[in-house]
């Protein structure tokens, strides 16, 4: 395989090379966002700290300056499969690339690594844990360097979700090559974790260079928890056949989830760190490689998955904080084309998770940052605004809804006056004795007497039937929200029963009025408006005959490559075809997505699938030719 880079270039020459190597090697016809930017800080010699969203190309940040830089690039990857997915897609590109992992038979890395001390590869993959050894480190000493990029940047910070020790170690980079320009990227980031990794990974005075957290393709939906499973199955409905994960809290409800959507005919798999390695390989692999496969997960599972068409991430408990929410919801219409972001949670996913954290035994200052991510996570859930803005804002990115593309703004949440409702709740809260849940004191206010509101002597109580005005949801719906605006604080050690915070009293003593939201009929019906950059092809929804055609040709490819099919192709260069229709190798060549190895490789099969499926060309089904072209 030969390596793309010319030597050393000249650094006026930098934007000329990197935008031909854009257009040959990626089939590109133009940089994205603050790409170029980055590459031609990179390429110059500089360091650069990265934040781009999910699916906004972050890997091409370190992809072509590596082949514009004399040596070889390190990758830092937290995981095998992202690893693998990386190398595939650049070789299926014509670019030299490996990984060295734990995977690997004997012998096998020593050879990959001998290739990169010889000068033979564009890029290396390798974990953070491999890295820091002395070994690796004596390798890295022998070769010509071009640059380190360390992905997924994030997981040097101690309070992330998705923190890995081994990251904590990689600011020996600066101190033992100081000369190689250092590349940290991450599609999360706040502005908190922006400093913790800068500080961390020593780059000081890097240029922050901050895109767009947009993920205008993502519909965002939330939703009272309210019939489990089955609310998840109705979800997941018109969905069916499409390839989507599901996050669960725990391993428990991972496996019932699970099970009670392959019971009713979806292809759903089990995903947590209980199960044995070789399963959890074979669920990932089939995910990776096969449409329509619905993974069910615990947080293990999904950094590493570089699938671009994922077409929703359902969370059926709430996620920890917005950083973990915004992380994995992006997952999903990695391609651009629309896809949904669905989240149901209870007021017991508060209590649970108030109680984990004051139980953690963490220190006092991760307790509070804790508490504090939980109620960002749970403003979200409640607000009345456009969920983009709120969850832009929480990355300090200013945002102007609506954004037509949320169930806030399709169908907005009526707001209400509803401080006697409030104050009849906070009552019934002191009045039962702050002893007691949201559905207990809920069942009190609806004068709903039961076995154990007569032996409590609480069906006596002025505030019993005093609320019959609202229905059951509604009141959970009320107390939810008063835990969320901090007049109510649920007792962990209590098991979920409520007392009254301070701010209460002003409410209670008529000081104060309460506007809260109210609850829909019926979910949003509207569809994600995706607001394209100007001049954008509007091809998510080109389908037809010759897609279908093109998408189990490139399935055939794939599976005679040992690789998933959208590292042969992204299915939006096969609509771009399908909406074309090009009959030469000189209109595939302005095709987004084929660049000259590709074009070289399965141009001649391409334009015989599209003359074999014109209805005027009297053929069947044609042969697919050139080099890696099959028949599907």
């Amino acid at each position: 395989m030969l390596s793309t880079r010319r030597g050393v270039i000249e650094i006026g020459a930098v934007p000329d090379r990197a935008h031909e190597l854009l257009r040959s090697v990626f089939g590109y016809s133009e940089f994205r966002g603050r790409q170029r930017e980055v590459i031609e800080t990179v390429a110059a010699g500089g360091d650069a700290l990265v934040l781009m969203p999910t699916g906004g190309g972050k890997s091409l940040c370190y992809q072509l300056p590596a082949l514009l830089r004399p040596g070889g690039a390190v990758v830092v990857s937290p995981l095998i499969s992202l690893m693998e997915d990386q190398v595939a897609a650049l070789e299926e590109l014509g670019v030299a690339a490996a990984a060295v992992h734990s995977g690997l038979a004997p012998g096998e890395a020593e050879g990959r690594e001998r290739r990169f001390r010889a000068g033979e590869l564009d890029l290396l993959y390798v974990a953070p844990e491999r890295l820091v050894t002395e070994r690796f480190l004596e390798l890295l000493d022998a070769s010509r360097l071009a640059l380190f990029a360390i992905d997924e940047a994030h997981c040097v910070a101690q309070w992330g979700h998705d923190f890995r020790p081994e990251y904590l170690q990689l600011g020996l980079l600066r101190e033992r090559y100081a000369a190689v320009p250092r590349l940290a990227l991450t599609a999360t980031a706040d502005p908190a974790t922006r400093r913790e990794i800068a500080d961390r990974l020593l780059l000081p005075g890097a240029p922050v260079v901050v895109s767009s957290f947009d993920r205008p393709n993502l519909l965002y939906r939330v939703v009272e928890r309210d019939g489990g499973n089955a609310q998840l199955a109705a979800f997941l409905a018109p969905h069916r056949g499409a390839s989507g994960i599901v996050y669960r809290r725990t391993r428990d409800a991972v496996e019932k989830s699970a099970a009670f959507l392959a019971a009713r005919g979806f292809e759903a798999l089990p995903y947590h760190a209980g199960l044995d390695a070789g399963t959890r390989s074979r669920h990932q692999e089939r995910f990776r490689a096969e449409d329509g496969v619905v993974i069910v997960a615990t947080v293990a599972f999904g950094m590493g998955i570089d699938k671009p068409d994922v077409r929703f991430v359902a969370h059926a408990d709430l996620p920890p904080s917005p950083e973990a929410y915004y992380q994995e919801s992006g997952r999903a219409g990695r391609d651009g084309a629309p896809a949904d972001a669905w989240l149901a949670w209870g007021l017991d996913d508060l209590v649970l998770a108030r109680r984990r954290i004051d139980g953690s035994g963490a220190d006092a200052e991760r307790q509070r940052i804790e508490r504090r991510q939980l109620d960002a996570i749970a403003g979200y859930c409640e607000t009345t605004a456009c969920r983009r803005e709120v969850l832009l804002r929480h990355f300090g990115e200013r945002y102007q809804g609506p954004c037509g593309a949320c169930d806030n703004c399709l169908e907005p949440a009526p707001a209400w006056d509803a401080t006697e409702p409030v104050r009849k709740a906070l009552s019934a809260v002191y009045r039962t004795g702050q002893r007691f849940g949201a559905q207990h004191v809920a069942r009190v206010l609806r004068g709903e007497g039961d076995e154990r509101a007569a032996r409590l002597g609480h069906d006596r109580l002025s505030v019993f039937g005093i609320g019959k005005e609202l229905s059951e949801r509604q009141w959970r719906s009320l107390f939810r929200q008063l835990v969320v605006r901090g007049l109510l604080l649920p007792d962990e050690e209590g098991y979920g029963a409520l007392r009254l915070a301070a701010e209460a009293t002003p409410v209670l003593r008529g000081e104060a009025t309460i506007t809260l939201r109210g609850e829909r009929e019926r979910p949003p019906r509207g569809r994600a408006r995706r607001r394209r950059p100007e001049g954008e092809p509007a091809l998510a929804e080109v389908g037809g005959e010759l897609f279908d055609r093109l998408a189990a040709w490139r399935r055939a490819v794939a599976d005679q490559h040992g690789v998933p099919a959208y590292v042969v192709f992204h299915d939006r260069t096969l609509r771009e075809i399908a909406a074309r229709r090009p009959t030469s190798l000189a209109d595939l060549a302005d095709v987004h997505g084929l660049g000259e190895k590709k074009l070289e490789r399965y141009g001649a099969a391409l334009l015989e699938q599209i003359a074999a499926a014109e209805p005027s060309s009297g053929q069947g089904p044609g042969r697919a030719s050139g080099d890696g072209g099959v028949a599907p």
